[in-house]
């Protein structure tokens, strides 16, 4: 589904170039979930940017089912984003203005669909009855339980997790994972989760990590 081909990403700090990726490769099947394990600034958000269409390597090419996004244009990929990729943040990144409802019509409306999925979806993680919620009076796992609703509202194909429990104590990140489980093989996504937290593990169908700019399986 997904390919990476001599993939290298770096960036300078002052004089100083810190290489992220160097010509990695990858190949990522339909239905795979894959966890990007490894410590802060180890190029995991990096890796994510990449796969979105946020950013673009230095070197090499992504493709996803035989599309080559890296030569795309940038409207090209915020396109492609917004149909085809579903994001699950660390710290949520709801709009706070708009009630919970109001988070999960957006992605819809940018698509073009119905609002019917959304009090469907809001039953399949537990919050039918905060439909009129604003972010702010939610607990953080209730925040992220909409957020990992959001991320799927759109049917995407690909699934791109940034440190989903990262901003959650012990006993609710294990209540986000379980949910992950269910819902994203429930449907049959392909998931890349970066995290630092070994809980997620059980997740995976593999464990890369990153080191000198190269993966390493687990």
């Amino acid at each position: 589904m997904i390919k990476l081909e001599n993939v290298s990403k770096g960036y300078y700090e002052g004089k100083m170039f810190h290489k992220i990726l160097s010509e990695v490769n990858l190949d990522i099947n339909k239905g795979e979930i894959i966890i990007l394990y490894g410590k802060s600034g180890s190029g995991k958000s990096t890796l994510l940017n990449l796969l979105g269409g946020i950013d673009l390597p230095d070197k090499g090419s992504i493709y996803f089912e035989g599309m080559n996004l890296t030569a795309l244009s940038e409207k090209e990929r915020t396109l492609f984003r917004r149909k085809r990729i579903g994001f699950i943040f660390q710290f949520f990144n709801l709009i706070p203005t708009l009630t919970v409802s109001e988070n999960l019509k957006l992605p819809l409306e940018l698509n073009s669909i119905s609002f019917e999925r959304v009090k469907e979806i809001l039953e399949e993680v537990g919050l039918a009855d905060r439909v009129d919620a604003y972010p702010d009076i939610l607990s953080g796992g209730e925040q992220q339980r909409v957020a990992i609703a959001r991320a799927l509202i759109h049917n995407p194909d690909f699934i791109l997790a940034d440190e989903p429990t990262g901003n959650l104590d012990f006993d609710t990140s294990k209540q986000i994972i379980d949910l992950i489980d269910r819902i994203v093989k429930q449907q049959g996504k392909t998931m890349i989760m970066a995290t630092h937290s070994k809980e997620v593990m059980g997740l995976a169908d593999r464990v890369l990590t990153l080191k000198d700019g190269k993966f390493e399986e687990m």
